[in-house]
């Protein structure tokens, strides 16, 4: 069987898929055009996001028979297209979940204890003790809205700590040690932290708007490492002046392109964007220019996944997804 990886990976996928007896090429460069035309020639194609694989790409990849995502959504592929045409798809929630769940911990007490506007005040040499006050996690109410993987691994690091944990999925039946599952009125009614681990979907695309976030009894604190469309992002700005939001940490932005190296509109590097635009600060777009600016939020650029042993350890999972399924 022929495979075509289209982004790099950690070594051991071709290593231990090379051991299996499979043939893999490597095409890291050429455009989606080009590898149109040849995609006909495998069997099995390997991708993280580098480009969108569509209607038109899948009726192309006549012998196609998996398409594995060294990742955990695959809302960049057409997967019922591809169902359709019985090509199986693969990704690896399982392969990341941990580092989501520390990242997203480590963002909730960074933003609790102000970390990042104290490690700002004191690089340029303002010492304010008291401007600087945290609060802390014991005794408030984290909800975790998404249940799958990445909100268990995330409701598995509270566990030391004396804080009440709800989980609300549209799937019945999740909750478990770790988080209690309710509907969404109490959710709503109950929660300090809201926590987002959902995949990009229709019904979540624009989900957290000025409606949804007004609905919640109490001013809370908000992170997302799941996906950027989720969040409107100029509700949210209109939420943290007001305070209804306390605090945002995003991992995710609603500017990203589908690719996730930028967020913005052209392929380029991001040092290249960001020395681009800081000749041209126009092209910022509001909202974000207000996330730049405030102390009470925390921007990382989509990297909750992103460890030395997560990018191990989704390789490892896409291998023996594609040895289960073809043993």
């Amino acid at each position: 069987m022929k495979i075509l990886h289209l982004d790099t990976n950690h070594p051991i996928l071709i290593e231990q898929l090379d051991q299996l007896g499979y043939q893999n090429d490597e095409d890291y460069d050429a455009p989606k055009e080009d590898i149109e035309e040849k995609i006909a020639d495998y069997d099995g194609m390997i991708i993280r996001s580098r480009f969108p694989i569509d209607k038109e790409f899948l009726d192309k990849a006549n012998n196609l028979k998996f398409i594995a995502r060294v990742g955990a959504g695959l809302e960049n592929i057409d997967a019922d297209h591809a169902r359709q045409r019985e090509i199986a798809l693969f990704n690896a929630p399982e392969g990341n979940r941990n580092a989501v769940g520390e990242h997203t911990l480590g963002m909730l007490l960074s933003l609790f204890n102000k970390m990042n506007k104290a490690n700002k005040e004191v690089k340029k040499g303002t010492w304010d003790r008291e401007g600087n006050r945290g609060v802390e996690l014991d005794g408030k109410t984290v909800g975790i809205v998404g249940y799958g993987n990445m909100g268990k691994a995330f409701a598995k690091k509270l566990k030391g700590f004396d804080a009440e944990v709800l989980c609300y999925d549209i799937v019945g039946g999740v909750g478990d040690d770790n988080a209690r599952q309710v509907g969404i009125l109490e959710f709503k009614k109950s929660v300090d932290v809201v926590s987002l681990h959902v995949p990009q979907a229709p019904d979540t695309i624009g989900l957290v708007d000025e409606g949804y976030i007004e609905a919640f009894a109490k001013p809370f604190w908000l992170l997302n490492t799941g996906r950027g469309s989720t969040i409107v992002t100029k509700d949210l700005v209109k939420a943290l002046k007001n305070e209804k939001i306390l605090g945002a940490g995003l991992d995710v932005l609603e500017y990203e392109k589908t690719s996730f190296e930028s967020i913005f509109k052209k392929e380029e590097g991001l040092a290249g964007v960001m020395a681009k635009l800081k000749r041209k600060k126009d092209s910022w777009p509001k909202p974000f220019k207000y996330l730049r600016k405030a102390d009470n939020v925390l921007l990382t650029p989509h990297v909750a996944g992103w460890t030395v042993e997560s990018k191990e350890k989704l390789a490892q999972t896409i291998v023996d997804k594609i040895k289960e399924h073809f043993s």
